[in-house]
Parts: structure tokens; C-alpha cells; sequence
């Protein structure tokens, strides 16, 4: 039986972005949430939840452009050119972020500006994420394999609405690892930010959804055409069960449930969002077949995906194990 790469290849990039905006998305979250406390002690506290795994959770972003790379090298005429400038912008985000969390923590007068840099660099490099997802799903001009549109197709208010909903989605996720990662006042103060934070989020779901399908007639036939809806049906109610439980679980004061049904309310989502586009890689037009680099090239990736993927996945796997439990005030400082 003949291997389909280009399948297999959607699906090692599909599950590299996935674990990015799981792991990564709730220590950009730590980031959004900061305004929202202002105690130095409590703080300290956040960052050092995330301190020991934070630079090897962007380990997936690597994993996803470098598959892209080497798999779809047509998504890189397409894409990128499509949307230089939040993906520029977003580098920038990461750069400020990286550098005030080390910087941060031996800073003695400057503390606050670096603070501001943290929150800043976090929030633009999750807003044009958003971005680049919603230009992603309004669809990408092309011809003959290249972007033919303009410089700032990408800004629209869709895209904008976009980078909105994954400002809440890692926000919401944040505050769920800090109700597992931390106790006393700031447990507290996150459980009475994670009710909010999942009804809005909710809300920002259910326009993007309706959205989506108004504006796409595609997305719509492959949503309601040819008897798909129940097949696709449990999508929008898992999504339903998952904020009820969040509230549930908030409620009687749990501790792990509402971060993990943070993430399968990512994992709804994502997979709304695969349903959507599938099989196509870049909207409305260019298929996974289209975008594809030679059948050599891509056996050739895969063979060291196979042997790399699998270290990755232990390394990261060991970091969380190794620094389980909670983080209170007066720890060791993983600086």
C-alpha cells in the first residue's frame, strides 16, 4: 500500500501547531494576565509556574515552520507574503517577551518597565497569531502557486475579531494552569477571573463560528451540504459541555479540570477549524496535494521526524514531571 505523504505530513504539522498553542498558549496566557494582578510577590509567583518549560514549549513552533518548510514549500509563496507583517510582528512579540522574562528577574528599578514588556510582547505576539488565523480562513489570492493579492489583504475586521478570540483562548488557558499550578489568594483571584474569561470566550466562539459561515460559502456547504451537520454535530455541543464543566469545576473548587477543559475546548476549536479548510492548506484554493515538495524530499524529512519527534515529545514529556506541583511564594527562583 502506497503511503500518502502529503497526509501524513498534515498530520505531524497539524499535531506539531496543536501542542504550540497548548503549551505555548498558556504561558502567553500568564502573560495577559498580569494586568490583572499587581502584587510583585504574586507575580513572581506566575512566572515561576511557567519558568522551567516556557522555552521548550516554542520548540513546536520551530517543529510546524521547519514541516512546512521541507513538506509544503509552496505555502511559503502563499503564506508568508500573505501575511509578513503580523508574523513580523509577532517575532518582535516573542523577542520582547523572551527578553524581559530573563531580564525581568534582575532588574531591581526597571522591574516595571520590563514588566510592561512581558505584558506587551505577550499580547502582540497572541493578537497577530489571531490575525494570521483569520486571514488563513477568509481565504488567500492565488495564482500559479504565488500570492497575488496586496500587501494588507490580511487586515480586516474578521482577522482583527480573530486575533481577539486567541487573546481569550490563551488568557483563559492561563488562568486554568495557575488554578493547578498555585494556591492561597492567587488561586483565588484566578478562579474568580476563569468564569468571566470562559463566558466571553464562549461568546467570541460562537460569533467567529457564525461569521465564518455566513461569510464562506464553502465553510457552509462543508458544514450543512450533503448531510455533513451530524457528523459535525458534536463539535458545537462538546464545545457547550466543556464551559459548563468549566463552571462546574470552578465552583466545587477544582483544581485540574478547568485547565484540561480549557484545552479541550482548543482542541474543539481546532478541529472546527480543520473541518473547515481540510484539504485544503491555504484557503479557498490550494490543496495539500498542490502545496506538497517532491515525494523524496518529503521521505527524507520523515525519516528524521520519526527518529527527532519522538525525543522532542519525552523531553517535554520530563520537564513537566520533573517540575510538578505547585509553585508558592518563596520557592527557588527558576532563574
Amino acid at each position: 500500500m502506497q503511503i500518502d505523504f502529503p497526509v501524513v505530513w498534515a498530520a505531524i504539522i497539524g499535531l506539531g501547531v496543536f501542542i504550540y498553542v497548548m503549551l505555548d498558549g498558556f504561558d502567553l496566557g500568564i502573560g495577559l494576565l498580569f494586568p490583572f494582578i499587581e502584587s510583585k510577590s504574586d507575580r513572581q509567583v506566575m512566572l515561576n509556574t511557567i519558568a522551567p518549560v516556557w522555552d521548550g514549549n516554542e520548540t513546536f513552533l520551530v517543529l510546524g515552520g521547519a514541516g512546512l518548510y521541507c513538506a509544503f514549500p509552496v505555502v511559503y509563496s502563499t503564506l508568508l507574503p500573505a501575511n509578513y507583517l503580523p508574523l513580523i510582528l509577532m517575532v518582535i512579540g516573542l523577542i520582547f517577551r523572551g527578553a524581559a522574562f530573563e531580564l525581568r528577574a534582575k532588574a531591581r528599578r526597571t522591574r516595571n518597565i520590563w514588566d510592561l514588556a512581558f505584558i506587551g510582547g505577550s499580547a502582540l505576539a497572541a493578537f497577530c497569531q489571531g490575525i494570521v488565523l483569520g486571514s488563513l480562513l477568509q481565504g488567500i489570492r492565488i495564482a500559479d502557486g504565488h500570492f497575488v493579492g496586496g500587501a494588507f489583504d490580511w487586515l480586516s475586521p474578521f482577522s482583527l475579531f480573530c486575533g481577539i478570540g486567541v487573546l481569550l483562548t490563551y488568557a483563559t488557558l492561563g488562568c486554568g494552569w495557575l488554578i493547578l499550578k498555585t494556591e492561597g489568594e492567587l488561586q483565588r483571584k484566578m478562579r474568580r477571573l476563569m468564569g468571566p474569561l470562559a463566558s466571553v470566550l464562549l461568546a467570541v466562539i460562537a460569533i467567529v463560528s457564525l461569521w465564518t459561515v455566513i461569510g464562506l460559502p464553502a465553510v457552509a456547504e462543508r458544514w450543512f451540504g450533503s448531510g455533513n451537520l451530524i457528523w459535525f454535530l458534536p463539535v458545537p455541543i462538546l464545545v457547550l459541555v466543556c464551559v459548563w464543566g468549566i463552571f462546574r469545576s470552578v465552583r466545587l473548587k477544582h483544581e485540574v479540570a478547568p485547565f484540561l477543559l480549557t484545552l479541550a475546548l482548543c482542541f474543539l476549536g481546532y478541529s472546527g477549524l480543520i473541518i473547515s479548510i481540510w484539504p485544503n492548506i491555504v484557503p479557498p484554493s490550494l490543496t495539500i496535494w498542490e502545496a506538497s515538495s517532491t515525494h523524496s524530499s518529503q521521505l527524507f524529512a520523515l525519516v528524521g521526524t520519526v527518529i527527532v519527534l519522538p525525543v522532542i515529545l519525552v523531553y517535554n514529556a520530563m520537564q513537566y514531571r520533573v517540575f510538578r506541583g505547585k509553585v508558592r511564594e518563596g520557592d527557588i527562583d527558576y532563574h
